[in-house]
């Protein structure tokens, strides 16, 4: 597949949310890599990885795309049963970073290499903008990619939080990109219906 897909002209091999294929991949790896895959690997998370996992994939992933979804172990526990989320998500961020640096793309605006990282905006701010960019501009680099994104949707079992059974409004939006300015992070992504 991966194979056909590069024959299909597609930009990269994006692995969608793939921690429990990890061993697979690798070994479908070595069969497409000996067949002449030469197109970037990118490994598209929730940013909740373990470190060992991580380091399987130290010098074969190009692109890492994590999430940064929580700035507050309390809110992770409560929305996405994570109580250690925060501390398993920055330890997962700075592993990316080390094995691939800062996103770089090629003359066609194409990534070819390093990390862009996506932060959803919540409603009332539980995800923590604020700290997020923080520790993203210190811990890693303020050139760092970010997705800043607003297209949060109420669904599933939302109905029994109500303070997040609602789209995220435009000030919130707002809030986040200027924690974004704040910190200097002024690479990546922003979507412009909110702003």
């Amino acid at each position: 597949m991966m194979l056909y897909l590069q024959n299909c002209n597609a930009h990269n091999i994006n692995f969608v949310t793939p921690s429990h294929v990890v061993a697979a991949i690798l070994d479908a790896l070595v069969v497409a890599l000996e067949k002449g895959l030469r197109i970037p690997l990118v490994y598209n998370s929730s940013g909740y990885d373990s470190l060992e996992e991580l380091q399987l994939l130290d010098g074969v992933v190009d692109i890492y795309m994590p999430d940064s979804k929580y700035s507050d172990n309390k809110a992770a526990q409560r929305f996405s049963g994570a109580e250690d989320y925060v501390e398993v998500n920055r330890a997962a961020l700075k592993e990316m970073h080390r094995q691939v640096g800062v996103l770089e793309m090629d003359e066609g605006g194409v990534a070819r290499r390093g990390i862009l990282i996506r932060h959803l905006v919540l409603p009332q701010d539980f995800a923590g903008a604020e700290e997020i960019m923080r520790f993203i501009a210190e811990e890693l680099s303020p050139e760092t990619y970010i997705s800043l994104m607003s297209q949060y949707f109420p669904a599933n079992k939302t109905a029994a939080y109500p303070d997040v059974d609602r789209a995220i409004t435009r000030e919130e939006y707002r809030k986040a990109l200027q924690a974004m300015e704040r910190h200097n992070l002024h690479q990546g992504f922003i979507q412009g219906s909110k702003m």
